[in-house]
């Protein structure tokens, strides 16, 4: 029996979305060694950081989301890997003299390229998979999110030494595993329609349930009067939970039980190896039930209110007294995250044309980005070091952010039926 080939594709995003990951990982490992150690930045400093990469990933997701919709992700995709991985190297070559406006420049720079890699892959699976598969294909993607934020702790404690020696290294391994997965991708991408791999039955599944197409980019002012579109911004809100995670997990580790480079690499693995579960198994649960006999609407949303159910404990975090209490509940809300992100994505999928993908992940990846930059530059201001207390009110509103969107995005959208094209396009 022949492999279908739309697995290959699925495998070739998988790998992607890992680099793109690791990536932008590996400053939140190194956080407190270069805070402690080599660039002695404040609580503050490193806030600032956080949001340059926030601010230009806001922008990015609106514009790049824009002209992938235009180029299409053959084209695109080639364009933000290279982009992304260029930045991602010129971190290594910032000095202390000039460390924080160094690395404020270099995580926008990061920012930008990596802000096309989610209008890609929604793009690519909503145009390789039947409906009933998206939900897994893209739990299965979303998973190597987590991959990537497992490999960071994994690979930086064997490069980098406790006092911050080698540090830029850490910075310039992933550009070759780019340079690799760019090779394949222009080798082995085409569209199904164009495709001369695939089978007349493989395509024939594909089509089976895909929604009527437009022929060309919907504008802007066209998705944006869609309530479809706000929900989904909406929805992405809890993007900030998600950040706070990856980029300050260490930090409280460190601020709460006094890790070091060398003892937090386990206990984030384990956190986002977690994630990956929750990933997968959510893509798998929605699509399980509509195969089931669900309606859309119920499988969908149950799924995502299970997933805010799941996030709740975490509120809990800085109340533990041992570390690995804290990496339970942390993993925990992590992998109730991975799994509301992977079914937000595929109900996009459900309801827009893929030529307007690309535009509404942008517009809603830009509020959840915006978001983000304003949960940030409050985290610097209420978070202190060394005072682990100081991350309570952080994580309670981690904890609460999933259950209040999901009824606003409810209200807004009761129902979640495809979107009419070509009303829209006129």
């Amino acid at each position: 029996m022949r492999f279908p080939y739309r697995y290959r594709i699925l495998a070739l995003l998988f790998a992607a979305t890992t680099i793109n990951y690791l990536d932008r990982s590996i400053v939140g490992v190194l956080a407190p060694t270069l805070r402690d150690k080599v660039f002695f930045w404040s609580v503050q400093d490193y806030s600032y950081i956080t949001i340059a990469f926030q601010l230009s990933y806001a922008i990015g997701l609106l514009t790049v989301g824009r002209l992938i919709d235009r180029v299409g992700v053959r084209v695109g995709y080639t364009l933000t890997i290279t982009a992304w991985s260029l930045c991602g190297a010129a971190h290594a070559l910032i000095r202390p003299s000039f460390g924080l406006i160094g690395f404020m420049l270099a995580r926008f720079g990061l920012g930008l390229g990596e802000s096309g890699n989610f209008p890609c892959t929604t793009k690519v699976i909503a145009e390789w998979f039947p409906q009933r598969q998206r939900g897994l294909a893209t739990g299965v993607v979303n998973a190597s999110t987590n991959i990537g934020a497992v490999l960071a702790p994994l690979i930086v404690p064997l490069i980098v030494a406790a006092d911050g020696r080698h540090w830029q290294l850490a910075f310039l391994f992933t550009p070759a595993f780019s340079a690799v997965w760019l090779f394949a991708w222009w080798h082995l991408y085409r569209s199904p329609t164009e495709h001369p791999r695939i089978t007349p039955d493989e395509l024939a599944l594909i089509q089976r349930d895909q929604l009527v197409q437009t022929e060309r980019p919907l504008s802007w002012a066209a998705v944006a009067r869609c309530r479809e579109t706000w929900a989904f911004a909406i929805l992405k809100l809890p993007d900030a939970a998600w950040w706070f995670y990856l980029f300050w997990a260490g930090t409280f580790l460190t601020d709460k039980f006094g890790l070091n480079i060398s003892s937090l690499g386990l206990p984030l693995v384990v956190i986002f190896a977690t994630a990956d579960l929750g990933s997968i198994f959510g893509g798998w649960v929605s699509g399980w039930l509509i195969a089931a006999g669900w309606s859309v609407n119920r499988a969908r949303k149950l799924t995502l209110l299970g997933c805010a159910v799941l996030v709740l404990p975490v509120t809990l975090v800085t109340r533990v007294h041992h570390s690995w209490e804290a990496v339970a509940l942390l993993g925990l809300a992590a992998a109730g995250h991975q799994a509301w992100s992977t079914n937000i994505f595929t109900v996009l999928s459900d309801l827009f044309p893929r030529k307007a993908l690309g535009s509404v992940v942008g517009i809603g990846g830009m509020v959840g980005s915006i978001f983000t930059i304003a949960a940030f530059f409050t985290l610097g201001h209420v978070i202190q070091k060394d005072n682990a207390d100081s991350y309570f009110a952080p994580f309670l509103l981690a904890g609460l952010v999933y259950l209040a969107v999901l009824g606003i995005a409810h209200l807004l959208v009761p129902r979640l039926t495809p979107v009419d094209a070509a009303a829209l396009d006129r």
